[in-house]
């Protein structure tokens, strides 16, 4: 029989209004009792008693024995979260930053507690990869993770190849639709994906990176030239996040544009749709689809993991404690396209093998395959004005 949760919630924005919509539509086994929100001033469609500005209402409140957490600040949701883990609540994020930065120990408190952190809405919004990884690949080996993780920065690209909109406009619309932030860096640099990469890497290798260490770049600096190479290969490009096997004992993990052809799955995966690609040893490969933004897809992820609570549910890590001294590495080759201003960057990032090279009055490109330590190295010279790199089929 399913226990009655009481749950305390940090935020009421996008998320947090679409998680509620759904939930009063269902007649579950729970009570939202309180919301700590930010701005005690605006206007909400619930009554006022049901919100506060003090963190305690929910924290030192022992009815409340589940706190969701949907707040942008990483360094206060990871507070929240410790302080609620410790205090014997089961806490459901959001946050993928917070998350990624700070598993390893999240994942210690919980045991040391006996309490539960979930964070299915955390990854891919709508798409349940989490919990997949964790229940239906537990003992599978995986030779690769990819996909499109980022809805805004797919969102744009589908504006760009689709509808030959500049990046410039395409970004526009995306944060006039909400899909992207004023500051939208996070998006479109592709930390976002990143944060998202690491937990997923958690869970299906059972490592722990630290997100400062893993190579990200994004699609800030992808100019008409790029887009013209691109159409005329017949090719797309996509934000895409991947975690490999290289060896038997080390797992690789780096988030980049690429061009990809129509007969990869992903080329059709537009807007803010999210899709996620496991090449697994036994099963082989299986595609996950669905919307990764909005409020009602993340919402759903995050009401999930409300409805599992019910039932004590918690994440195992098993391939964390079963991980046969798996380890990350960046020493791995990739076949990237570079478009460049200065000859000197080439020279330096010591490609090992140069396939193509082309030069017009504005536009000079090199195809070949470098070493990822190499341009992990060298990544702020690398995204710099002038320059786009991306991974090429």
């Amino acid at each position: 029989m399913s226990k009655k949760l009481t749950i305390g919630m940090f935020g009421f924005g996008v998320v947090g209004q679409g998680l509620y919509d759904i939930i009063k539509t269902k007649n579950l086994n729970l009570e939202i009792k309180k919301f700590v929100i930010k701005n005690a001033d605006k206007k909400r469609s619930l009554p006022a008693e049901l919100f506060t500005t003090d963190a305690e209402a929910i924290l030192g409140d022992p009815e409340i024995n589940t706190v969701v957490e949907l707040i942008d600040d990483a360094d206060a949701a990871y507070a929240l979260t410790v302080r609620a883990l410790k205090s014997g609540k089961n806490v459901v994020s959001a946050n993928k930053k917070m998350i990624a930065t700070h598993l390893e120990e999240l994942a210690a408190i919980q045991q040391e507690y006996g309490t539960s952190l979930l964070y299915e809405g955390a990854v891919c919004g709508s798409i349940p990869i989490i919990r997949n990884l964790e229940e239906y690949y537990d003992n599978e080996l995986l030779h690769a993770v990819t996909g499109i993780f980022n809805g805004s920065s797919n969102f744009i690209l589908s504006k760009v190849f689709n509808e030959n909109q500049p990046y410039a406009d395409a970004l526009k619309e995306a944060q006039d639709l909400g899909f992207a932030e004023t500051d939208p860096t996070l998006d479109v640099g592709g930390f976002d994906p990143k944060y998202k990469l690491t937990i997923v890497a958690a869970h299906a290798y059972g490592i722990n990176v630290n997100p400062d260490d893993v190579f990200n770049i994004g699609i800030d600096k992808l100019g008409a030239q790029d887009i013209r190479f691109a159409k005329e290969k017949n090719f797309k490009i996509k934000l895409i996040p991947t975690a490999r096997e290289i060896d038997q004992n080390k797992v690789v993990l780096y988030v980049i544009p690429k061009f990809i052809s129509s007969e990869n799955i992903l080329f059709n995966v537009e807007n803010e749709n999210n899709g996620v690609l496991v090449k697994a040893a036994f099963a082989d490969e299986q595609f996950f689809y669905g919307k990764g933004a909005g409020g009602h897809p993340t919402g759903s992820a995050v009401l999930s993991d409300i409805t599992a609570l019910r039932y004590d549910y918690r994440y195992e890590y098993k391939k964390h404690l079963n991980t046969d001294a798996l380890s990350y590495s960046t020493d791995h080759e990739i076949k990237v396209y570079l478009r460049y201003e200065d000859d000197s960057l080439v020279e330096k990032l010591g490609f090992t093998k140069i396939i193509e090279r082309y030069y017009a009055p504005d536009f000079k490109y090199v195809i070949g395959t470098i070493n990822l330590k190499k341009i992990t190295d060298l990544k702020s010279e690398i995204n710099k004005t002038g320059n786009f790199i991306a991974e090429i089929a």
